[in-house]
């Protein structure tokens, strides 16, 4: 199926509900109905590049509203060593392996973009979480991989983690694989890679025997800050990357060309019988939908066309820069943000290859006409994302890379950035910017820190897949 009108809805899927043995629901439906509000959050925040260069941090929110710290940072894990970059992060287990008795979702995998060093992180206390376990870069290096970037949980007790760059930090990247008892690494996850040599975030869909992934450059191309001539020169990606989920292997390219610039992250539509999704191309600030077409192959169409614009402080167009997508689990509503821009945008896409804008907020950025939130000034701009499991709440924070932070918003490199949140109005398609909710990360413990990725404790709608 290609994810148009008439395709079966979640509750005709043929995977019944039933209770679950393992980690996470038996169906997106399930999580969405039954899995009550989100209570706290996990929050990736490095500390590289900024004025005090302390450790990186994952920090834990309280999202409670019933609770005296809501909305305020009540407990920090401190990585044990500087320069980490921590920027993605996932479970050990997730829905994939719902029927597995023999797993549990408790251990974060949290991993350093610039170090390459993999931390683990037991979090069965969710309010006082605890590191288990380092893995040291030269154990990475060993299988010529590093610049870990997306966690994603897999079927048979296996953690997969995209592979930016080879040992030296130049092309190609790959897949690392994780035991999940032990973390102990497998090696490879990709037993042919093809074509491929950039290599990004990725999803997979164990039902229809695929994984898609994108692509980013080079980490020593990304890493000392964005240069137009990079792009020019073809380091920055411009296609996804189809591969076959059973034998590892890659089978086609879809090459998007100067419309997909840069994609980067990939959401595929959470029912499991469906066979498309979204991809942000930051640069180009489109947003792709590709999928499965009826002979077997996979195409894609550009879906959402954002436009630069003109500023005074830039001698060329300001571009959007699309740089996270999320889709509700009803696969209702698409969300991304604008990061230069300063807005994030809501679509209703229950047609998937037809979106409709139907709301947007403005919060900082270089074109926000709102540019502060509780009395603080925004430091940057919605970047990454995450939606509640009930669809009813929107959080973002604000940094996206210390080297693009400090070139384009450089105050998060001195006073830290910030998380935020919107109520969201499902039913009537519209979202509401809760001006009471702000979490100040450049008043972390230890120092200022950027903000990024978020989690839930209980699964989220960018880290859980369904068989």
């Amino acid at each position: 199926m290609n994810g148009t009108e008439g395709s079966p809805s979640h509750a005709e899927m043929g995977h019944e509900h039933h209770e679950v043995e393992g980690p996470g629901y038996p169906t997106p439906m399930a999580m969405r109905t039954e899995s009550g509000r989100e209570k706290t959050a996990y929050v990736m925040a490095p500390r590289v590049g900024m004025e005090n260069d302390g450790p990186d941090i994952v920090g834990v929110v309280d999202v409670d509203p019933s609770s005296d710290t809501y909305s305020e940072l009540i407990d920090v894990v401190e990585m044990p060593n500087k320069g980490d970059e921590l920027h993605h992060f996932g479970w050990n287990a997730c829905s994939s392996s719902c029927h597995d008795e023999h797993l549990s979702r408790q251990y974060l995998v949290v991993p350093g973009q610039r170090s390459s060093r993999i931390h683990v992180i037991d979090a069965e206390d969710p309010r006082n979480p605890e590191m288990v376990k380092v893995i040291e870069p030269e154990e990475v290096y060993e299988h010529d991989l590093s610049a870990p970037h997306t966690v994603h949980c897999v079927p048979g007790g296996k953690v997969v983690i995209s592979m930016l760059g080879d040992a030296n930090g130049e092309l190609p990247g790959g897949f690392l694989q994780l035991d999940q008892e032990d973390f102990s690494i497998d090696g490879h996850w990709e037993v042919d890679r093809g074509a491929m040599e950039l290599n990004y975030d990725y999803w997979y869909q164990p039902r229809h025997d695929v994984l898609i992934s994108s692509e980013w450059a080079a980490p020593n191309t990304y890493y000392p800050g964005f240069d137009l001539e990079d792009v020019e020169a073809g380091k920055y990606g411009d296609s996804i990357h189809i591969w076959d989920w059973e034998d590892r292997s890659h089978v086609q390219t879809l090459e998007f060309g100067e419309p997909g610039l840069i994609p980067l992250e990939v959401r595929m539509s959470h029912n499991p019988e469906e066979t498309q999704g979204y991809v942000g191309a930051a640069l180009s600030s489109n947003v792709i939908r590709f999928y499965e077409t009826t002979d077997g192959r996979w195409d894609w169409d550009v879906v959402i066309d954002e436009e630069s614009r003109e500023h005074e402080d830039w001698d060329m167009p300001v571009p959007p820069l699309i740089t996270d997508v999320v889709l509700s689990l009803d696969d209702q509503y698409l969300y991304f943000s604008n990061w230069l821009h300063g807005d994030v945008r809501m679509y209703d896409v229950s047609d998937a290859g037809n979106p409709r804008l139907v709301d947007r907020i403005w919060a900082g950025g270089l074109f926000g006409d709102r540019q502060s939130v509780a009395g603080t000034d925004i430091r940057g701009a919605p970047q990454m994302l995450q939606l509640s499991r009930d669809g009813r709440r929107l959080y973002w924070t604000t940094s996206l890379f210390s080297s693009w932070d400090n070139q384009f918003f450089p105050e998060i490199g001195e006073e830290g950035s910030l998380m935020l949140k919107a109520d969201v109005y499902p039913e009537e398609g519209r979202m509401e910017l809760d001006e009471d909710f702000l979490v100040d990360f450049g008043e972390a413990p230890g120092g200022p820190a950027r903000a990024h990725e978020i989690r839930w404790p209980g699964g989220d709608c960018t880290s859980d897949v369904w068989q």
